[in-house]
């Protein structure tokens, strides 16, 4: 009887962290110009329906895939504008003063949760387009998406401490810079896209779990769908994100599943 009893608490305890990270929020989704003949909206809705996704952050070079995605699935799609009116800008962006005339115009036309995701590395961080994208930021009251190393991080957070930035790929940096990063700025957030260093057979990193638990609500997921052929991959990243996601207590799983990124929509959205 004792026996059945534990397994019956054990099977009620991972169906629970199963159900918190059911439904899951992808902060980092692209739709880019060389996408959309492949995949036209409605099919790319329903990839990110089929992976049970409650909410997706989608941006796009340029911006009229995030506009056609959200028009066919605004319950489904958090807007976010990228810098980028082509594939191949992500070089020369914060030197082309121009890319502000293009913000304005759109932040002021469309609504939108961010900016980003773009990329800036270093003390380019300092160039007048990057500090004018920073002021931006402040006047809608919307967050940065980063693709960034951490000095660039640096940079940003000293033209204006209460900007929100959500770096992408965590800089690709190992989870105890990471951790230093998000105890250093308390607006800092991090995804998780297109990593994998995390966990492995459904089983997570010792380290990371350490930054998972201290950090519980600055963790978001994302799949980084940077090419066309990325989207194909969607389905399987959530799955895979769930499987390691029951290696985590409940309450930090469905913050980290969802909750984390619900929050900073809803922050940004005026909800």
């Amino acid at each position: 009887m004792l026996r059945i009893f534990t397994a019956l608490i054990v099977f009620a305890f991972t169906f629970q962290i199963a159900s918190a990270a059911e439904q899951l929020v992808d902060v980092h989704i692209h739709y880019s110009h060389d996408a959309w003949d492949m995949l036209p909206p409605d099919d790319a809705v329903k990839v990110l329906r089929n992976a049970g996704l409650k909410k997706a952050f989608v941006s796009s070079s340029s911006d009229k895939g995030t506009q056609m995605l959200y028009e066919t699935a605004p319950d489904l799609i958090v807007p976010v504008l990228r810098p980028y009116r082509r594939r191949g800008e992500l070089g020369t962006w914060f030197r082309d003063e121009t890319v502000i005339d293009l913000l304005e115009e759109r932040l002021k036309t469309n609504t939108y949760a961010g900016i980003g995701e773009f990329h800036i590395f270093g003390e380019d961080a300092n160039l007048p387009v990057m500090r004018r994208v920073v002021e931006l930021a402040d006047q809608y009251k919307i967050f940065l998406h980063a693709h960034s190393d951490a000095e660039a991080i640096e940079f940003l957070f000293e033209q204006d401490p209460d900007v929100r930035i959500l770096w992408a790929h965590s800089g690709f940096d190992a989870p105890e810079k990471v951790a230093r990063m998000l105890a250093k700025y308390p607006n800092l957030t991090a995804d998780l896209a297109f990593r994998s260093d995390q966990a492995s057979g459904g089983k997570v990193d010792a380290e990371w779990r350490k930054l998972f638990l201290a950090f519980p609500e600055r963790i978001m997921l994302g799949t980084d769908t940077y090419t066309p052929e990325r989207w194909y991959f969607v389905e399987d990243n959530a799955n895979w994100t769930r499987q390691w996601l029951t290696d985590l207590p409940p309450e930090v799983a469905v913050k980290i599943a969802r909750e984390n990124a619900i929050n900073l929509s809803n922050w940004a959205l005026k909800k």
